[in-house]
């Protein structure tokens, strides 16, 4: 399997997902790669009750102050979904996002591209007789 060639490429992979938040939780920072998709699942959603409700459980999970699986983000990012979290849009959490993307791409990825938990993917991969990494397999 070559190199992923980026964050998305592993995020989009299942097996590589696993290996990424298997990896996470052996840093201790598996709340980014959690935080990223419930992100990722909250701006397709169509109901706006729903999107209230999602809204809601991914402050209280990752944003609010003491939340079990509180994100590292910036007080302001952190104020304005604090105000704004009343009445969500579906953007409410990009600025977040986008924050924790970055800390996963630039801190978290390069780490885990020298992990054992990368060398075991690319073992899995090479076993399924793959001769390159593939996103929507």
């Amino acid at each position: 399997m070559a190199c992923p060639e980026s964050v998305d490429t592993l995020l989009a992979n299942k097996d590589g997902l696993a290996a990424f938040r298997t990896f996470l939780k052996s840093e201790f920072s598996e709340e980014n790669v959690d935080f990223w998709l419930a992100c990722e699942d909250f701006k397709k959603t169509k109901s706006s009750a729903k999107m209230v409700a999602k809204a809601q459980k991914i402050y209280s999970d990752f944003i609010q102050a003491d939340a079990p699986k509180e994100i590292n983000i910036d007080f302001h990012t952190k104020n304005d979904i604090s105000q704004n979290i009343s009445e969500p849009t579906l953007s409410c959490f990009d600025d977040a996002q986008r924050l924790i993307y970055s800390l996963m791409a630039k801190d978290s990825f390069p780490r885990f591209l020298r992990s054992e938990a990368y060398k075991d993917l690319v073992q899995k991969q090479k076993n399924r007789n793959k001769k390159r990494w593939l996103p929507f397999s």
